[in-house]
């Protein structure tokens, strides 16, 4: 079965369509095209000259956004190491002043909370796994708390030994930093969550322009297409479709093989086809 325009047609429906119906009917396909593509090239341009413009707004405001959670992103983790690095500071000055006899006996109750151990072991959990923002979360909730009974501890500690003031003093930074960190996150999140909108604004407008960008293209081919068409077809229905020189070739030389008992293109091109398989095989 062979498709012409809208009809599908069998092969002896197809030799029976006179050639100057089919060039006909192709040359007012093209002037129908010639004629209504300006348009359409217009209305494409006008459309991606109104786009162009959001694109590059939401492309911009994705980007500043990124930038924004990449900044407390590094502020955080700045923060981070820093308070990280002074648990370890925090740890060593302790238990020299244990060993001299310079820290106070702790209470029972703050034995029991061990934080320092509890601080090291979030701190280690933040670090070394792969935590999703709900369970980083958590972590720092339980630090937050951690902290402030840590405060409550530096001011006991310094009243009850005027000697710790160095160890007073790092726990106090620590805190700051681990406080800086907690805050940069809070804010991260936040970040993250504002920039997804965009994010999706920004590809739901990239997918279209870029649509109507292939479409504009597509229109310009076929309107570049169209003169030459059109003066080939109004040639053939003037001058015949034979060969009539100039690189146009006979366009009847198969129908006349098929209407003397050959085959068709279409019928030796599958014989080729099934050949080609035989011999492979």
């Amino acid at each position: 079965m062979f498709r012409v325009g809208r009809m599908v047609m069998d092969a002896e429906g197809l030799l029976r369509v006179k050639p100057e119906e089919l060039a006909e009917g192709l040359l007012t396909r093209w002037r129908v095209l010639d004629e209504q593509l300006p348009g359409v090239i217009r209305n494409l341009e006008a459309e991606e000259d109104a786009l162009s413009p959001k694109v590059e707004r939401a492309v911009e405001s994705h980007r500043l956004a990124n930038e924004a959670v990449s900044s407390l992103k590094d502020e955080r983790n700045e923060s981070q190491n820093l308070a990280r690095a002074l648990l370890s500071k925090v740890r060593k000055i302790g238990d020299s002043l244990s060993e001299t006899g310079g820290m106070v006996n702790l209470d029972p109750g703050w034995k029991k909370e061990k934080l320092l151990e509890e601080l090291e072991g979030i701190e280690s959990e933040i670090e070394t796994s792969a935590l999703d923002h709900k369970s980083e979360g958590r972590l720092i909730t339980r630090r937050k708390k951690l902290i402030g009974e840590n405060e409550k501890w530096l001011k006991e500690r310094k009243d009850a030994n005027p000697e710790m003031a160095e160890y007073v003093g790092a726990r106090r930074e620590m805190v700051a930093n681990f406080r800086r960190s907690e805050k940069a996150h809070t804010k991260m999140i936040e970040g993250v969550k504002k920039a997804q909108p965009l994010y999706e604004k920004k590809n739901a407008l990239q997918d279209e322009i870029r649509d109507v960008r292939r479409q504009l293209d597509r229109a310009k081919e076929l309107l570049s297409q169209s003169s030459r068409a059109i003066e080939h077809w109004e040639r053939r229905l003037k001058d015949g479709f034979g060969d009539i020189g100039s690189g146009h070739d006979d366009l009847l030389a198969d129908m006349h093989r098929v209407m003397s008992g050959g085959a068709s293109s279409f019928s030796k091109k599958g014989r080729r086809n099934i050949r080609k398989a035989g011999e492979e095989e």
